[in-house]
């Protein structure tokens, strides 16, 4: 049977997933309606988070399918999966257009030589702009370096939603059959008959965890055959060599894996029985033979502390408390999550690197759903030394907002240290493209959902280090910060809203240190939230007034992050998400304020 691979990439809401969950329905693979979307996480959220691998069959062809994430901070998903496959189709929004995440993806799958094919997606929209959004995407193409032959690129239009797919605009298709067509005619044979005879050689660029079989490891086999049982070795990019047995081997059909006897050369298969293995490693049959090159993911650009909780309130909600029980959930992280570092060098606290606050806030929001509570920093950039001097993350951020508001982006954007590099109106919005650095994007969401009225758009894309720009100017906001125990009471809070912004609601649980709220003036203010209204038998006017309370910034794990600051914790729990000072006293606070100074 031919075997073609291939992974379909996009930003992150062009219906990619939409997509291939269509092509699975019309090839019959599809089982339960299941989706590749299949996470808890990425179906609140809408987003695809981890890359995942599907099959169908069509035309006595078996196509391989590897659906990638598209946002930008899971970058190091799509990375990897490139150099497993032999062409990408680029879905773009038929309105939007090409996007920072296109970009990106879009760049990677240029640079190792393979040629798109674009699928124009949902252009059965009112604002659908098909004429225009081809001309960009092949802007874009030109923009990035692309060779003659993938300039010449073949274009299918599709409505994912429907499972309709057409050559050409003016067609009458009413499935997919065209896009299956098109993968045939121009994706190449995964693999020859002279490959499958060469000894065994493949590379993994995936991993998965199962509770009985331990590690799991997704690999593309370049040549020969791979087989349950075999005795093979497992290279390492930098030099390491270690023997070992396959004790399962796994194929792909539809959703599910399927447990297979062997597999042959282009196929991708899932094997177990190696506890070490990692993304890049090759697996072959002799000893001898030299090991494929390493599959190459870019750094992390941000980093914070782990640690246990220590708050008064620690213990109560979570089923995994300690310092020793958080390293073994970030250990078992690290087999999988290959964008992410921790450093283990310290016993109370571990540093996390990862690639973006929403790579951190997954990561964290899944810890918390199986019980662990913990406590994290305030997250930094990471600043590098090159040759002799310091540099930064950047990130390139297309704003699209109506055109009222683009003075007041703009305005905030500049004084964070960005650069506006494009500016252009599209049907009474205005379109904006900044480079920042990743320091100053930092705490900036919040504000631009504030300013935008919730009508704009943001997206965002790491571009890589760039001189250090000194020092960035934010809005400071101070603290509201509780000075009892107890439970927050309107009466309190009603006196306490017109102070600022407040985070909790009438009968929280609240302690002494607890952030409660911020305060627009800038400095902390230390207030009691559990105040009474004092009872007479004497009657004044105005004391039956109906207390009515402002709607409270209910904080999550990313508002937390943005908002935090250097002397603040934010508390995660299973239930709750607290933010909270360092040093919960107030005494204790002034004592190290007067030590710094």
């Amino acid at each position: 049977m031919i075997i073609r691979n291939i992974a379909i990439i996009a930003h992150v809401d062009h219906g990619k997933t939409t997509l291939t969950d269509a092509l699975m329905r019309q090839t019959g693979m599809e089982n339960d309606k299941i989706t590749m979307d299949s996470n808890a996480l990425e179906q609140e959220r809408g987003i695809t988070i981890y890359a995942k691998n599907t099959s169908v069959y069509y035309k006595d062809t078996k196509i391989n399918i590897v659906d990638t994430p598209g946002h930008a901070d899971f970058g190091s998903e799509v990375e990897r999966v490139l150099r497993a496959i032999d062409c990408v189709l680029l879905v773009v929004d038929a309105q939007e257009g090409p996007m920072p995440q296109t970009k990106f993806v879009l760049k990677k799958s240029l640079e190792l030589g393979l040629k798109p094919i674009v699928v124009i997606n949902k252009i059965d929209k009112p604002a659908a702009r098909v004429e225009e959004v081809q001309e960009e995407i092949y802007e874009l193409f030109l923009d990035l370096g692309a060779n003659d032959e993938q300039l010449d690129f073949t274009t299918v239009f599709a409505i994912a939603r429907e499972g309709v797919a057409r050559a050409k605009m003016t067609d009458d298709s009413r499935d997919l059959t065209p896009l299956l067509d098109t993968i045939l005619r121009l994706v190449p044979p995964a693999s020859s008959a002279e490959a499958v005879q060469k000894p065994l050689m493949m590379q993994t660029f995936n991993l998965g965890y199962d509770n009985f079989l331990g590690r799991l490891a997704v690999a593309r086999v370049y040549q020969g055959t791979v087989k349950q049982s075999q005795q093979v070795y497992v290279k390492h990019p930098h030099g390491e060599t270690r023997s070992g047995r396959i004790t399962k081997l796994f194929s792909f059909e539809g959703v599910h894996k399927k447990e297979v006897a062997e597999a042959q050369a282009g196929d991708i298969v899932m094997i177990a029985g190696f506890e070490d293995i990692t993304i890049g490693d090759t697996v072959c049959e002799q000893e001898t033979q030299e090991a494929l090159r390493a599959i190459q993911i870019d750094e992390p650009t941000i980093s914070l502390y782990f640690m246990a909780n220590s708050s008064p309130f620690a213990g109560r909600e979570g089923d995994f408390v300690t310092t020793r029980q958080v390293k073994e959930r970030l250990e078992r992280e690290l087999q999988v999550n290959v964008g992410l570092r921790v450093d283990f060098a310290e016993t109370d606290h571990y540093k996390v690197f990862g690639r973006g606050e929403m790579h951190i806030a997954i990561l964290i929001e899944n810890m918390r759903r199986e019980g662990y509570e913990m406590q994290i920093s305030q997250p930094h950039v990471i600043i590098k030394e090159v040759d002799g001097g310091k540099q930064e993350p950047f990130e390139e951020v297309i704003v699209t907002v109506p055109e009222a508001m683009s003075g007041a982006v703009i305005e905030k954007l500049a004084k964070r240290r960005g650069t506006m590099m494009e500016m252009k109106p599209e049907h009474g919005q205005t379109r904006l493209v900044f480079e920042i650095p990743t320091r100053g994007l930092l705490g900036y969401r919040n504000d631009f959902m504030v300013d935008t009225k919730g009508e704009g758009i943001m997206y965002s894309r790491a571009v890589g280090f760039r001189p250090h720009v000194g020092n960035i100017e934010k809005r400071e906001v101070g603290a509201m910060i509780s000075m009892e125990n107890g439970k927050a009471l309107g009466f309190s809070l009603y006196n306490l809203q017109d102070r600022g912004r407040l985070y909790i609601e009438a009968t929280t649980d609240v302690y002494v240190g607890m952030v409660i709220g911020d305060t627009a003036k800038g400095h902390d203010l230390v207030v009691n939230p559990i105040k009474g209204k004092q009872l007479t038998n004497m009657r004044a006017s105005g004391s039956d007034e109906a207390i009515r309370l402002t709607p409270p910034l209910k904080l999550s794990i990313e508002s937390g992050m943005s908002i935090m600051t250097r002397d603040e914790y934010l508390e995660i729990t299973p239930k709750s998400i607290r933010l909270r000072k360092k040093l919960l006293t107030e005494n204790e606070r002034k004592k190290a304020g007067r030590g710094t100074e």
